[in-house]
């Protein structure tokens, strides 16, 4: 299925406006949200996060495909320092929120940061564009819908305009992604869907704190596989 550019951004559009949504319950609730009940919500996400990783990599029909292209990949990104790069630029952000004296503007940066800089926002957006599927962002809107009203309720209506810089994100790269996407075979797509399911598998367990993975540095996995069963099968043939 060709995945057109609309499509590619309903995971992001539906992101968005979970954060809208949860900003503005926020600033109706305030902060009569039991702390029980927030711990609950994200137990539950972090478990469905679980399901689709598991349901995806299992759609993978060449192990070694997925296995090497996940180290290989991990490595390219261990080298680049793309995980570092992502903590330094929350760190960045952080201090310009601390610095700033609107609490408008120290909202919207803290929810930038919270929904932008991390391995889900990415791995949700390429799999927007790439497979034309939404369940990490969708998964991702409910967590992030969900940490809105609190923080909303505390910070005010500045979280809710994080919403624009997420559409913009993730969207662009959903875009950027998704003009790759005429050029995929059945067979790319599913080695592609197995990676992006081990690494949602990660992402699940980093939300359980069960484990630290530095997902982001296994991002490169996915150009690995476009170049192993998309490009050099072509070369040869």
């Amino acid at each position: 299925m060709e995945v057109t550019w609309g499509f590619a951004l309903l995971g992001t559009v539906v992101n968005s406006a979970a954060i809208v949504a949860g900003g503005v319950l926020g600033l109706f609730l305030g902060s009569r949200i039991p702390e029980k009940m927030k711990v609950l919500v994200m137990e539950g996400v972090s478990l469905a996060v679980l399901l689709i990783g598991i349901k995806m990599a299992l759609e993978a029909q060449n192990i070694l495909v997925v296995v090497l292209s996940v180290v290989l990949g991990g490595i390219a990104g261990e080298l680049i320092g793309i995980d570092a790069w992502l903590r330094r630029t929350g760190a960045w952000l952080e201090q310009r929120a601390a610095k700033s004296e609107s609490g408008i503007s120290r909202a919207f940066v803290f929810g930038t940061l919270l929904y932008c800089v991390g391995a889900m926002a990415v791995n949700g957006a390429l799999e927007s564009g790439l497979l034309g599927r939404h369940d990490t962002l969708y998964v991702k809107a409910v967590l992030d819908g969900a940490i809105a009203v609190s923080a909303a309720a505390t910070m005010g209506i500045g979280i809710t305009l994080s919403a624009v810089p997420v559409m913009i994100y993730q969207g662009g790269i959903a875009l950027a992604a998704g003009t790759l996407q005429p050029f995929l075979g059945p067979e790319v797509v599913t080695e592609l869907s197995g990676v992006g399911g081990l690494l949602i598998v990660a992402i699940g367990l980093n939300l359980l704190e069960l484990k630290e993975i530095r997902v982001a540095n296994f991002l490169p996995a996915f150009i690995v596989v476009l170049i192993w069963t998309g490009i050099l099968p072509n070369l040869f043939y």
